[in-house]
């Protein structure tokens, strides 16, 4: 029989590439990975593993066992979820929920979804962690975290990866950001602005450069920044121009200038969670609040 955590690890690497990737997301040391690999080896009697340089890579055998593994994750978790949907009652001691939010998520809905849990649910422990979506939508499949706060803007899609399911929580209106008096009233007058803008690579960057190539011109992203407040301080400063969510500011005074964009734009909101999760009543209890607190204006 193979050992499951052994499987796991096998699992991980096929997402993750790397020993050393495996053994920073489930903080083992390169050395404990690489002896379990060699036992689940000797478990299957072929190699699953061949050297490719200062790395390894997995054999055929492994990448057909690495398929085997990620089924009977999917398997053990769907019953521990049964299982747990039989005494959820009060929610002590169920397992605890790791959601991965973005930024603005953490700011506008996740203080209000914690206090309704906080009376719906006292037992139940929810661990948050902040990430971008692309990250944390990545660590969702390969079982960092059980729930996901992500983005989708509009005109481009994400992926949808098997074994992932979506739920839409609300939409996020986007707007163009200057300082407060700045004489612009429309993206075709910052032309010749210096922008702040998330990293490149991120869903955020790409959709707020085509919007800049959309009005004719390339942007001169001076300023690149994960920190969405950073990004309105710079604005507000007048260093830079933004184009920015309103969730960014729920609840808070509004330090700058708000411009509505062409057609006036709104990002879709949504949580995904992994399928083989659906039973489980922590998880199902966490998403409920989070469609509590989803502010119904911002």
């Amino acid at each position: 029989m193979f050992e499951l955590r052994r499987l796991r690890l096998l699992h991980e690497l096929a997402l993750r590439g790397t020993l050393a990737a495996v053994a920073d997301a489930l903080s083992y040391s390169p050395s404990t990975i690489s002896q379990q690999l060699a036992l689940l080896e000797k478990e299957a009697g072929v190699a699953l593993l061949a050297p490719d340089g200062r790395r390894v890579r997995l054999t055929d055998h492994g990448r057909i066992l690495a398929a085997h593994a990620a089924r009977a994750l999917e398997l053990d978790e769907r019953a521990r979820g049964e299982l747990e949907s039989l005494h959820a009652a009060g929610f002590e001691g169920l397992t605890p929920v790791r959601v991965a939010v973005m930024q603005t998520a953490a700011l506008a809905v996740v203080p209000a979804a914690l206090a309704l849990l906080s009376e719906r649910a006292p037992g139940l422990r929810v661990e948050i962690r902040e990430m971008p979506p692309e990250s944390g939508l990545f660590e969702l499949a390969a079982r960092g975290v059980d729930l996901v706060i992500a983005e989708q803007y509009p005109g481009h899609t994400r992926a949808h990866v098997a074994g992932l399911e979506r739920e839409r929580l609300g939409t996020d209106p986007i707007r163009l950001a200057v300082a407060s008096g700045d004489p612009a009233r429309s993206l075709h007058d910052l032309r010749d602005r210096a922008w702040v803008m998330e990293p490149a690579g991120t869903a955020a960057r790409l959709w707020a450069v085509q919007q800049c190539r959309a009005a004719g011109f390339e942007p001169d992203v001076r300023y690149e920044l994960a920190d969405l407040s950073a990004h309105a301080r710079l604005v507000a400063s007048g260093q830079a121009v933004a184009v920015l969510p309103d969730l960014l500011w729920a609840g808070a005074p509004v330090p700058v200038s708000l411009l509505d964009l062409p057609d006036r734009p709104a990002r879709e909101i949504f949580t995904a969670q992994r399928t083989s999760s659906q039973a489980r009543a922590g998880i199902l209890e966490v998403r409920r609040a989070l469609r509590d607190a989803f502010p119904t204006a911002v």
